[in-house]
């Protein structure tokens, strides 16, 4: 048996995240709006996204880990954007300090022995 998990964009732009073993069936539904809940009050719904599992567990994981992500993230994946899927997986203050810090995923490398942090130059003498 094949199991899906997807998410649907309703009418009022927003996304629902779910899974079932009859994707066709689920997705009529949710548009017929026979499922109380979320969808109901906001058809119609149509398929942004949907993938193949070989157990209900893996499409259930699946689920609760997308509905757990950013509009953002679940955009990337319907655009199938891995590399900013990858990127927006960061919270956005550790985004924040990478810009501004200037480092980046790539540098997780060791700095070359050539580059040394200095002290810092202060006219003044340390606090006691």
């Amino acid at each position: 048996m094949t199991f899906w998990a997807y998410v649907l964009r309703c009418a009022d732009d927003s996304y629902y995240t779910g899974h079932t073993d009859a994707l066709e069936a689920s997705i009529g539904a949710h548009q017929s709006g026979e499922l109380p809940g979320y969808t109901q009050r906001r058809r119609p719904v149509t398929l942004a996204w949907s993938q193949e599992f070989p157990t209900r567990l893996e499409a259930l994981e699946a689920e609760r880990r997308i509905k757990g992500w950013s509009r953002a993230r679940k955009e990337a994946l319907f655009r199938e954007d891995r590399a900013a899927i990858h990127a927006l997986a960061t919270p956005p203050s550790e985004r924040a300090l990478r810009l501004r810090s200037g480092r980046t995923d790539e540098d997780n490398e060791a700095l070359p022995t050539s580059v040394r942090a200095e002290p810092s130059r202060s006219t003044s003498p340390p606090p006691p």
